[in-house]
């Protein structure tokens, strides 16, 4: 989404934004207390950049778009270049955030290899020696500015090694765990482990929706306040004597990488936000706090699990919320009912009757008026989705989403009716 220019415009999506945009979405963060913090892949999740076969050349492994490979020296000149980009814009910044997280395949290109095989280093060394590279780039060029990192990368290396790489004078880590339950003992110890590497500072980073399932539609409330709860936990027990917490990042995933499908759209995930929101700022989400949100967004109810279509709520995007959970709750759920479950259905118009558009003409009279009424209310439904997410989406994003949630059942059913219409022109009623 970013307005790339020059040898990157290829980067760019069709619906990126113009640098007025930005400047426009800076400004009005400022106006509401926000500080922005852009994050740049650098290293991992490159799919957006290696994808390209002007850029692909730069793979660490040939077959695979994910990770940049850390030997070539366009490789280092096409981070500098993105950051460059989006300094230009973003002024006044505290912190960058440069992704690094999830470098599939790292050490196994050929380069890779050909080097372990000449020398003493490895994996790790090549992790920190690239990370510690763009680092450094940063802090030279805009001093005033401190680079983020993802830690999942650094869990396993060394205590030793970490310590010798003085990764810490580059950057802050941002220890991420999006599982309702994550090992808060392991945490802690990894908490340590950063303090005794020589790490100052860290951050955290929950998820508020997505993380549970790379096709999940609904947002499951519970999940993500019981993640929150335990990051509290761990804040709590964070020795503030020896290192510091700058914060929590509450995540909010779109995709789970480049090239999957879309997960739940954010007016879907807003209820959950609320309520992480408000467990983070009290240390706690009593029946207080639950009143709070359920009041700020106009529920009548508020149930931390699956929000139902009786939980019709009254917020910013809640036209969207109300409508998706609806048709996640009931579309397939009814087609499957009326088209398998129906007696008559199943005896006088099955698929063989479908196929040869035979239906016997008092049977019909049970289950026509049904399904065209079901029919009906579906594609109403479905129309008043569009125009609510049409207001907000662009097209494709419209289209990728009724692709894969409406879609299926609603053609179902449609080529239902026009069996049943061709199979009534027909005259074939035995």
């Amino acid at each position: 989404m970013f307005p790339y220019e020059g040898k990157l415009q290829v980067l760019r999506s069709p619906n990126a934004y113009s640098p007025s945009d930005i400047r426009e979405i800076l400004n009005l963060a400022r106006m509401h207390n926000f500080e922005v913090i852009p994050l740049v892949q650098t290293f991992g999740h490159m799919e957006f950049v290696l994808k390209h076969k002007t850029f692909s050349h730069l793979r660490e492994m040939k077959s695979f778009p994910n990770s940049l490979n850390p030997h070539k020296k366009e490789s280092m000149e096409l981070v500098k270049s993105m950051i460059d980009q989006i300094m230009a814009i973003h002024t006044d910044l505290k912190w960058m955030h440069i992704g690094s997280d999830e470098v599939y395949y790292l050490g196994e290109g050929e380069e890779s290899k050909k080097l372990f095989e000449q020398s003493q280093t490895n994996v790790d060394s090549l992790f920190l020696s690239h990370v510690k590279a763009v680092a450094s780039y940063i802090i030279t060029s805009h001093p005033d500015v401190k680079p983020i990192l993802w830690d999942d990368m650094l869990r396993n290396i060394s205590e030793e090694k970490l310590k010798e790489s003085m990764l810490s004078q580059f950057v802050e880590p941002m220890i991420w765990d999006y599982n309702a339950n994550f090992d808060m003992d392991k945490m802690m110890l990894q908490i340590h482990k950063y303090q005794r590497t020589g790490f100052s500072h860290i951050w955290f980073a929950s998820a508020f929706k997505g993380a549970t399932g790379a096709a999940q539609s609904l947002t499951p409330i519970s999940y993500h306040l019981a993640n929150h709860l335990q990051w509290l936990k761990v804040a709590e027990a964070v020795p503030r004597d020896s290192i510091q917490l700058h914060g929590i990042v509450l995540t909010g995933w779109q995709r789970y990488d480049h090239f999957s499908v879309l997960c739940e759209l954010l007016p879907v995930g807003i209820p959950s936000l609320a309520v992480c929101l408000q467990t983070l700022k009290n240390g706690i989400f009593s029946e207080k706090e639950e009143d709070f949100v359920q009041k700020c967004l106009g529920f009548k109810t508020l149930r931390v699990n699956f929000l139902s279509i009786e939980d019709a709520g009254n917020f910013p995007g809640s036209d969207i919320f109300n409508r998706v959970t609806q048709i996640i709750t009931s579309l397939q759920e009814s087609v499957d009912k009326l088209l398998e479950e129906n007696s008559y259905i199943k005896g006088w118009f099955s698929n063989y009757h479908r196929k040869r558009k035979i239906v016997h003409p008092i049977i019909i009279r049970h289950f026509e008026g049904e399904v065209r009424s079901v029919h009906a209310n579906w594609k109403t439904a479905v129309s008043e989705l569009s125009t609510a997410l049409e207001k907000i989406y662009y097209p494709e994003t419209v289209e990728e989403w009724l692709e894969e949630h409406v879609n299926p059942a609603l053609t179902r059913l449609g080529q239902f009716v026009q069996d049943m219409d061709e199979a009534l022109a027909s005259g074939n009623l035995k």
